[in-house]
């Protein structure tokens, strides 16, 4: 039985948010959480009830995990081709409802339906991309020094996992957690963000409907997310956790997983630093920076949080930043005009307004925005800041929203000194044209990635990660399966005189 659900409003009727199932996924079965329990899930740009959906409680999320837990052993078993299958029909399903996935993304946590469908894509390539890894998983064969053994190597899967996703990527983080332990042989229990969990229970209809069998996925909503999976990190049966998100609560789970020495792969927060060289081609560097800085919205963990640019081209880069940021559209994701939409929530806002001002109290310039807006939804405008100080809070605290600080800096040494300044490490953001300066500073910045003359760098076939405090583990690439699954060593004696 499925979780009721409010009347179609007219953005539901739209999405055909009213064909998602709203009730909690257990053992292959929709079903209402325990007492009924729901909570509402709102669009931010006009604050309307677009569903309510399942509440879960501890007692649920306990079920959840049972049910994985039941189906891990001949999940295990099935032939890598037919988990690979799986997520190929579930690529081409993913891709084939674009549009669709892209206007529920769209209405729950208000990124441009531009910017939601590019989303759907990476997502979906996450599925194909482990759809081919899941049939390369190797081992190895050897023989000991003394050749009296043989060494043989098998890779297994790690077994129940734990996958907690943010709400600012609501698709893509799902598939890139759920995508190598579905190539890898591990059942699950996902637990969406309770802003965005409307994406999520689409990809798990979709899922469902590629085959894949009752128990391997789970998806529990809930509002109780400290008690829900706090429990299933106590219980010994989950064996693995994979989280994304804030490295405060990364903090309380990898606590957690040291009570039973469970697996972990953390990709929490960043601060990242963008640095403009005085060699750097200007038109290059602000196309980077508008992409660095403006990914949903700046609610992103690789958006570019700290500007150095040289002080010789710091003005002229401030300027045509400010021009390109005032240009953007702001308005209702779902307007096919609109370049910048709401932020997530009425404290991510205010949160963005009270670092802006600490910045403004310490001598910085708006050149543009920096005032909050009138009227409905979380809305803030695109800002660049000019002159920013370095003892401004926004130097050591992920701003999460379109604002540019544009700190000027002389020379090389000063700029890796303040750009490792951080307990974060994600990424790092160069232009230069010079390719040793390139390599030199790359290899200095203390950061997991660095787009060199490119805003972007995420891509499946990439390891997606962070050092120091920003996390643990790689997510994508080559290594994205390895998170998934545990070697195991078998020794076997040869037969003495051959």
């Amino acid at each position: 039985m499925t979780a009721p659900t409010t009347s179609p409003c007219p953005t539901a009727l739209r999405t055909g948010i009213a064909s998602i199932p709203t009730g909690l996924l257990i053992g292959g079965r929709w079903r209402e959480a325990v007492g009924g329990k729901v909570f509402e899930v709102e669009n931010p740009a006009t604050g309307e009830v677009l569903a309510a959906v399942a509440d879960a409680s501890p007692a649920d999320g306990d079920a959840a995990l049972a049910a994985a837990v039941a189906a891990q052993p001949s999940w295990a078993r099935t032939a890598p081709r037919q988990r690979s299958e799986i997520l190929r029909r579930a690529y081409d399903l993913v891709m084939a409802r674009q549009d669709w996935l892209a206007e529920v993304m769209t209405s729950e946590m208000g990124k441009p339906l531009a910017e939601a469908r590019g989303e759907v894509a990476y997502a979906a390539e996450f599925l194909r991309w482990f759809s081919e890894e899941a049939v390369r998983i190797s081992g190895d064969h050897t023989t000991t020094g003394d050749g009296a053994n043989r060494i043989i190597v098998t890779r297994e899967p790690v077994g129940p996992c734990v996958l907690i996703t943010p709400w600012n990527f609501p698709l893509a983080m799902g598939t890139r957690k759920i995508a190598p332990a579905v190539a890898a042989g591990c059942t699950m229990v996902l637990k969406p963000a309770p802003q965005t969990p409307l994406t999520s229970l689409a990809l798990a209809v979709i899922l469902q409907e590629s085959g894949l069998p009752e128990g391997v996925l789970n998806v529990v909503n809930t509002t109780d997310a400290a008690a829900v999976v706090e429990r299933w990190m106590a219980s010994g049966k989950a064996r693995k956790v994979s989280f994304t998100g804030s490295t405060g609560v990364g903090k309380v789970l990898l606590r957690q997983a040291a009570e039973t020495v469970m697996r972990s792969s953390m990709e929490l927060g960043g601060n990242a630093p963008f640095i403009v060289c005085a060699d750097a081609d200007l038109d290059t560097a602000v196309d980077g920076a508008m992409a660095a800085k403006m990914r949903n919205m700046g609610e992103a963990c690789t958006a570019a949080n700290r500007m150095y640019v040289h002080r010789d081209i710091a003005a002229a880069f401030s300027q045509r930043l400010a021009a390109r940021m005032a240009a953007l559209k702001v308005g209702n994701g779902l307007d096919d005009e609109t370049e910048v939409g709401p932020l997530i929530d009425a404290a991510g806002r205010a949160k963005v307004q009270r670092l802006v001002d600490d910045a403004l109290q310490r001598g910085a310039t708006a050149l543009t925005g920096g005032r909050l807006p009138d009227g409905p939804g979380y809305f803030y405008p695109p800002t660049v800041l000019a002159d920013v100080s370095g003892d401004s809070e926004l130097m050591t605290t992920e701003v999460f929203g379109p604002v540019a600080p544009v700190i000027p800096f002389d020379d090389e040494d000063e700029v890796i000194t303040l750009a490792n300044d951080t307990d974060w490490g994600l990424v790092g953001y160069l232009f230069t044209q010079d390719i040793d300066r390139a390599f030199d500073l790359s290899e200095r910045l203390e950061v997991g990635m660095v787009g060199v003359n490119t805003g972007v760098v995420s891509n499946p076939a990439a390891p997606f990660g962070g050092v120091k405090q920003s996390g643990l583990g790689r997510e994508g690439g080559k290594v994205g399966i390895d998170e998934f699954l545990e070697y195991k060593y078998l020794a076997v004696p040869r037969r003495k005189g051959h």
